[in-house]
């Protein structure tokens, strides 16, 4: 497939079969993520990836972070989003890999950023971010499906306290073979997004 071909065929999979993923497709997908442009070329990436028995204690620290969320909220204005974050802990139960994203160089939310921290972190943010694109691509070419996890959020202080690692968590990536196939999800107009100048 073409670079192209590859960014079109590529979906968010929710549903994985039981087959277990060779580690070493695992590995090639990871190795994409660290091939990202990253700003100043920090390389602001480390990964965590969790199987079995690790994969099940993940999960389990992502249920508690979501209990705990419905009395005590992290996120108390995203409340609506509660119901996607369990559909989510469904698809991380049944994928057979969990790849964490974490940022080592993040500030951390105990207090506020200066005008620069917060620069810095945002380019880091977007360095994290090309690194997950690359292997939600990676994947796909590899036969292999995955789906860009955010709801983490919704369970940082327990997830944090299960990945035991100085670094700030930022997304996860489920990863296996996919047991669906869905269409395209519909995309804005190009024309709309588009401001051409001169």
């Amino acid at each position: 497939m073409s670079c192209m071909e590859t960014i079109c065929a590529r979906r968010s999979i929710r549903k994985f079969r039981e087959q277990p993923v060779p580690r070493a497709l695992t590995e090639e997908v990871i190795r994409a993520g660290t091939l990202a442009p990253s700003a100043k070329n920090r390389q602001p990436w480390q990964f965590v990836v969790a199987e079995g028995d690790a994969k099940e204690a993940a999960v389990r620290a992502m249920q508690d972070g979501l209990a705990r969320e419905r009395n005590e909220p992290f996120l108390p204005g995203s409340a609506r989003h509660l119901a996607d974050a369990e559909n989510t802990l469904r698809i991380m139960r049944s994928c057979p890999v969990l790849i964490f994203a974490v940022n080592p160089l993040a500030p951390g939310f105990e207090r506020p950023l200066s005008a620069e921290e917060r620069v810095y972190d945002l380019c880091n943010a977007q360095s994290l971010g090309a690194a997950l694109e690359n292997m939600s691509l990676a994947a796909c070419e590899l036969g292999l499906g995955s789906l860009w996890i955010c709801n983490t959020f919704f369970a940082q202080s327990e997830l944090q306290s299960w990945l035991k690692t100085d670094g700030e968590l930022l997304a996860a990536l489920a990863l296996g073979y996919a047991d669906e196939s869905p269409a395209a999800r519909p995309r804005t107009e190009f024309s709309s997004v588009v401001e051409w100048r001169k």
